[in-house]
């Protein structure tokens, strides 16, 4: 069973992440802040699917379900500023 600090060191190995924050107690479900400077530029799809880029099959195999918000560097310090 996935934990969600696996989860989380899995996405921090396969993405450039300023801050990445991985809830989720049942091994399937998970909710993820992610912070990365990769993301400038794109749109929410293309940050989602860089995510999912770097999950590579654990997110077919291991992962029932995963809600993220996803953050550039600026709009996440925008965020926590409000």
């Amino acid at each position: 069973m996935l934990t969600a600090s696996e989860l989380r060191n899995t996405i921090v190995k396969g993405l450039s992440c300023d801050h990445v924050e991985v809830l989720g107690d049942d091994g399937q479900h998970f909710e993820a802040v992610i912070v990365s400077p990769q993301f400038t530029g794109k749109n929410r799809v293309q940050q989602h699917q860089l995510v999912y880029l770097a999950l590579g099959d654990r997110m077919r195999s291991e992962i029932h379900a995963l809600a993220m918000r996803t953050f550039t560097p600026d709009a996440w310090a925008q965020s926590v500023n409000k």
